[in-house]
This record gives C-alpha cells, sequence and structure tokens, in this order.
C-alpha cells in the first residue's frame, strides 16, 4: 500500500468497514482476463477468518467461470464523500474500502439455508428476515473463503 497512513490494519475494524458496505464487487478469471460482478453478500466470521457468501440461479455464466478456476478477489467500499476545495481548485474523496482474494466453494444442500440466513442478516440485521424455503432448491450459494483481505480509508478533510 503506497499511502501506509490510510491502512486499516486492525482486523476488527476491516469487518466494521465490511458490514457498512452493500455490494462486494467478485472478479473471477475469464480466459486471461477478470470478470468482476456486483453481488449482494453475507458474511461469516469466525477464529479470525472470513467467508464471504453469495448466490445465484442455479446456471449461468458466473458458475461455468467458478467451475473452471475457483480463485477470485474481491472488493467492497462505503463512507463515500465528495470533497471540492473551490479555492484550490482540488476535488477528492473520501471512502472506506476492503480487498482480497480466495477461493470460492459451492456449498451442498445442507449448507444453503444457514448460509442464507447470514447473507440475509447483513441486509436485516438482527431481524431473521423471512425469505421463501421454496427458493432454496433453485439457488446456488457458494462462498469465497478469504486468504488476504486488506482494508483502506481516507477520512474527510
Amino acid at each position: 500500500m503506497r499511502q501506509k497512513t490510510r491502512e486499516i490494519k486492525d482486523f476488527a475494524e476491516i469487518i466494521e468497514v465490511m458490514k457498512r458496505c452493500d455490494v462486494c464487487r467478485l472478479a473471477l478469471n475469464n480466459d486471461g482476463y477478470p470478470y468482476i460482478l456486483p453481488l449482494n453478500f453475507g458474511m461469516h466470521v469466525e477464529n479470525g477468518k472470513i467467508t464471504l457468501i453469495f448466490h445465484s440461479a442455479t446456471e449461468g455464466y458466473k458458475l461455468e467461470l467458478i467451475k473452471k478456476d475457483n480463485r477470485a478477489s474481491f472488493e467492497m467500499d462505503c463512507s463515500h464523500k465528495l470533497q471540492y476545495f473551490e479555492e484550490k481548485g482540488y476535488c477528492t474523496m473520501a471512502y472506506e474500502s476492503v480487498i482480497g482474494r480466495g477461493r470460492i466453494r459451492i456449498l451442498d444442500e445442507e449448507q444453503k439455508l444457514e448460509a442464507l440466513q447470514k447473507l440475509m442478516n447483513h441486509y436485516h440485521p438482527g431481524g431473521n428476515a423471512y425469505f421463501d424455503p421454496a427458493a432454496v432448491t433453485r439457488t446456488v450459494v457458494y462462498v469465497l473463503e478469504v486468504e488476504e483481505v486488506t482494508g483502506k480509508r481516507k477520512n474527510p478533510k
């Protein structure tokens, strides 16, 4: 990281930034080019290990890519605040962001329901939001087991 003063080093603080984000951009390998897509996500943290949770239809291009190569990178950001200093002719953006990488694993039927509940809890904290259990059978649930993660913050001036 070029500007070390912006690095978020505390693991718990990185997790708090991730909780504030509402979109995770997942980058998959596509024959030499990254294939990136914005996704809703859930998260599970246990013993210093982060697992990101995603879902999709049972077929599609993203699943084809995952089956060919399960390595992936991710990025999420939040707390954006555009700052314009007209007198200086200077514009900048305050933000918080997290990037990382890991490997994707598709969950089996027994693991899907609990994972989907964690995904729902990201958007409805503490609410145990209802979702139609009939959708579970026609949904693929997969997790990114994070191997590396870094956080960065640029505070407002």
